[in-house]
């Protein structure tokens, strides 16, 4: 179909008057759809909206998808409609544990999704930091608290990634010479700088 054909009809099926430069720019990634235009874009189309997204990246697109309205979201959440908006438009997150966790299964995230877009990236870093430089064993309850995953599951991943980093540190200090600390060093901070992504692909893996 024509970006002409779908505009007409997006028009006949649901009023929405679309000019086909605008479904152009939709079919370029040049532009989005509002909700409504996405429903109607849908319905000219024989799909549902998600599948005209991909795979969603951000809050908006994860909405969109499942194509559940801004107010109908906020009042779920119990937050102010402008609030949620501000958050879909990179605003900082200021929901308690409770919202997130509705956040979470209203839009049927993916945990690293919603630690990020509820802005705990940080605070998970840095317990993960501190579990695998310390012990670990007193990272479990807090870290399975921020992510909302099975204790048994954040225990297994920790253990691995303290291992990991601990086997590390101790190979590059082997290698003997005056380097070894400076060798260790760089290493322990490069396996640091990634513990983010590290963690995610460890839960991915226990899952699978």
């Amino acid at each position: 179909m024509t970006p002409a054909h779908v505009a007409y009809g997006m028009a006949a099926a649901y009023g929405l008057r679309i000019a086909p430069a605008a479904v152009a720019s939709w079919e370029l990634g040049e532009s989005t759809p509002t909700a409504e235009e996405l429903t109607a874009l849908a319905g000219a189309l024989w799909c549902a909206p998600g599948e005209l997204l991909g795979a969603p990246r951000t809050l908006r697109e994860y909405r969109l998808a499942l194509g559940i309205a801004v107010e109908d979201l906020a009042l779920r959440l119990g937050i102010d409609r402008r609030a949620y908006e501000r958050l879909e438009n990179g605003g900082k997150w200021t929901g308690n544990g409770r919202q997130a966790a509705a956040l979470g299964e209203a839009l049927r995230l993916p945990a690293p999704a919603l630690v990020r877009f509820t802005g705990q990236d940080g605070a998970l870093t840095e317990m993960l930091t501190s579990a695998v430089t310390t012990r670990w064993q007193a990272y479990v309850r807090p870290v399975g608290k921020l992510v909302a995953l099975p204790k048994e599951r954040v225990q297994d991943v920790l253990q691995e990634l303290h291992e990991d980093y601990q086997a590390g540190m101790a190979g590059t200090l082997n290698w003997g010479g005056g380097g070894g600390a400076d060798e260790s060093g760089k290493a322990g901070r490069a396996f640091l700088d990634g513990i983010l992504d590290a963690f995610w692909e460890r839960v991915d893996r226990q899952g699978a």
